[in-house]
């Protein structure tokens, strides 16, 4: 299968390492964000399952402040060895680094791993649990650069880079670009996110978190209707261009990066039971491309 996502040398570099030195850890921290549990796992744990069957993994869902605390709720009860965390506000670190200390040797430190894809908070627990500040951290996905060793009150702990899974398929990378987790270039730029993230929304009634009002009858395959939304968001955070039209793909910036951000409310894209959010990405993400095309030749006739 080829690949469908941003996967530097880093990434490959840094999985190859951890994948040599795992079977010395004693358990593995997965950090995955609370308002997409399942799209936000790591690759990481399924390439080394053969590893991880027998060791254990402890899963820190993290900015449960920023997701709906009735389906967070539904993942906590679904997942063995599952905390909830705001890091941040260092909420829910006690209990992670009990749950660490729970599996430490008699005779020496514990040896862990601290594995996510990018952005979701993996090096910012890493500086916690390390007492450190030189692990980097941003919003820019794939900034931690190599493999490092850390020790800390008991711990000895190894980074790694936040890794995506290179083959998955479209509508998973089109999520993490709306999490802020992937780059948007790599599912057809901003606009091309932001239409895909307003007929997901329109279709699961969740239209209370698009800023602005919505036909809540609107149909998921309404081009008109769906752009039309695109620039009345556009309109309201004035990205205008020439002319008093508006520039999409800055519109699309915004309402993406208000969304991810929770500026725009609390919410969980994905439920443990029933249908995957992934499943109806990418139909959105299949309508997105056929919607931009349609405007680009709406635009070029005029």
């Amino acid at each position: 299968m080829p690949r469908t996502v941003w996967y530097p040398g880093h990434m490959a570099k840094g999985a190859r390492k951890l994948s040599e030195l795992v079977s010395k850890l004693d358990v593995i921290i997965e950090v995955r964000d609370s308002r997409a549990p399942s799209s936000t796992s790591s690759p990481l744990i399924k390439s080394l399952s053969k590893y991880t069957q027998q060791k254990p993994v402890i899963h820190v869902l993290s900015r449960k402040d920023l997701a709906d605390p009735e389906k967070l709720q539904l993942w906590l009860n679904g997942l063995k060895h599952t905390y909830s965390a705001d890091l941040r506000k260092r909420e829910g670190l006690a209990n992670i680094r009990r749950a660490v200390m729970d599996f430490k040797p008699k005779h020496r430190e514990v040896r862990l791993a601290v594995v996510g894809i990018p952005n979701v908070g993996k090096s910012l627990l890493l500086n916690l649990l390390a007492g450190k500040s030189s692990a980097s951290v941003g919003n820019i996905p794939g900034i931690t650069k190599s493999v490092s060793w850390y020790r800390n009150d008991g711990m000895l702990i190894v980074d790694s880079p936040g890794i995506l899974d290179p083959h998955a398929e479209a509508g998973a990378h089109m999520i993490l670009s709306w999490l802020g987790c992937a780059k948007a270039e790599v599912v057809g730029g901003w606009e091309n996110a932001a239409l895909s993230l307003i007929r997901f929304l329109t279709e699961r009634s969740m239209t209370e978190l698009i800023p602005v009002k919505t036909e809540t009858e609107t149909d998921g395959d309404d081009v008109p209707a769906l752009t039309e939304i695109l620039e009345r968001i556009g309109r309201r955070y004035g990205c205008l261009i020439s002319g008093g039209r508006v520039d999409t793909e800055l519109a699309g910036r915004k309402f993406i990066e208000a969304f991810s951000s929770g500026k725009l409310g609390r919410f969980c894209l994905e439920v443990p039971k029933g249908e995957k959010a992934v499943d109806f990405a990418q139909r959105a993400f299949n309508f997105a491309e056929r919607c931009s095309a349609a405007v680009k030749t709406i635009y070029a006739g005029e």
